[in-house]
């Protein structure tokens, strides 16, 4: 069995795999295993540059296996919903728009009762001023503006309020549970030949073949085609352009005199556009700020270059917090998900018309071909789409359809079994 591609879904189906007896290896186009979970050291902090937050997570298995692995989880509420000293917006403004964004949710959920499939967009109120600020949210949320989200699937959504985060960094608790996978790095696969009896897998680093195969790639990546199919599976690579990834980008600084701000408090730089950026003030306590920019702001920034994003920075920080604010910043670690050629983005959104449970592009690829081709990630999750914790559960749903198309009974190495 070939797992293709060693990021959370990718690790989570090997571990399923092994726990049943299958013979596997995994294959990484990276020089490391985690794929969009990503933990970088800098002046001793742990940082992550790809997914921090363990969203639902009072039901995210996750945490616990984080926490039964060692890893400290730290259950400080995010600060989403301040605007630390009401610079810029006041609390009266604040709660208002709160009711503007709980009445734009209600008429998503009444769409999406009625099977109303259109872009999430078109059920903002035209006298709303809050639109702009909505569309920022979304950036976050959905990596791109409500005008290219599907009713239907942002209703789809499982979200309980409750997140955490991985003091030591979420990207290290993957890599750790990753760590006894038997994984091949720098072994980017090129084509897959189902011609024959066994899938042909042609790598950077040579051929193997397989009986079957778990395919982890992000839809940007199998959308592109940047891995080949002989016959061509043009259904899969709809149904990927169907579930595009949408683009966050995160920018940490270090921040002097960061006793100044409250721990683990928030900042939006602008409220009349979508075009702004997210900065958490000392995350864990820490001095730094971490900045976070998403959809069209963060793909045009993107083009321009890592400093571009400092740079905007200190000019929607230095416009809340005076103009000598910026010589207090450093950069320490800019993410570029949408230039990684491997990712191509950071998480997905469905487009409009095609957020269906049955028909829609997560259901296409989610689909299992010729049982011997399985899809997963955090793509293929319908309600825990765009997380870390929706790819590891998909990873092993996917495991299970393999084991089972194999003849081989996954009770027998479900956890817990015996």
């Amino acid at each position: 069995m070939a797992v293709i591609g060693a990021g959370a879904a990718g690790l989570s189906a090997a571990r399923r795999l092994a726990r049943a007896g299958v013979a596997l290896v995994v294959l990484e186009a990276r020089d490391r295993i985690g794929g969009r979970a990503h933990t970088v050291a800098h002046e001793g902090m742990p940082i992550d540059l790809g997914c921090g937050w363990l969203h639902s997570a009072d039901q995210n298995v996750l945490c616990r296996l984080g926490r039964d692995a060692g890893f400290t989880i730290d259950e400080t509420p995010p600060p989403w919903r301040q605007q630390a000293f009401n610079l810029g917006i006041t609390a009266e403004e604040q709660a208002r728009f709160g009711e503007a964004w709980a009445a734009f949710d209600q008429r998503v959920t009444e769409a999406a009762k009625a099977g109303d499939d259109r872009p999430a967009a078109h059920l903002f109120d035209p006298d709303e001023r809050w639109n702009a600020r909505m569309d920022a949210i979304s950036g976050a949320l959905n990596g791109a503006k409500f005008a290219e989200v599907s009713t239907l699937d942002y209703d789809a959504y499982e979200d309980t309020g409750v997140n955490y985060r991985v003091t030591e960094g979420y990207g290290t608790l993957i890599a750790s549970l990753g760590e006894d996978v038997p994984v091949v790095l720098n072994c980017p696969v090129e084509r897959i030949d189902r011609s024959g009896a066994r899938l042909t897998i042609e790598t950077a680093r040579g051929v193997i073949e397989a009986r079957s195969a778990i395919l982890t790639l992000p839809t940007s990546v199998l959308a592109s085609e940047a891995v080949r199919f002989d016959p061509p599976l043009p259904d899969l690579v709809e149904a990927a352009a169907g579930a595009p990834l949408g683009l966050a980008t995160k920018l940490h600084m270090a921040v002097e005199g960061a006793e100044d701000f409250p721990a683990d408090s928030q900042l939006w730089g602008r409220t009349d556009t979508a075009q702004t950026g997210g900065y958490h003030l000392r995350p864990f306590g820490r001095p730094i700020i971490e900045g976070y920019f998403g959809g069209d702001l963060a793909w045009g920034l993107e083009a321009q270059g890592e400093a571009a994003f400092f740079d905007f920075a200190c000019s929607e920080l230095a416009h809340l917090l005076g103009s000598r604010f910026p010589g207090r910043l450093r950069v320490l670690s800019t993410s570029m998900w949408g230039a990684e050629p491997w990712s191509r983005g950071a998480y997905s959104h469905v487009l409009p018309g095609l957020g269906d449970r049955e028909t829609g592009a997560r259901a296409g690829l989610a689909r299992p071909i010729e049982d011997r081709i399985f899809i997963a990630g955090e793509a293929t999750s319908r309600g825990f789409y765009g997380t870390c914790h929706g790819a590891w559960m998909e990873g092993e749903r996917a495991a299970v359809e393999a084991i089972t198309a194999l003849g081989i009974d996954p009770r027998l190495s479900a956890p817990g079994a015996r």
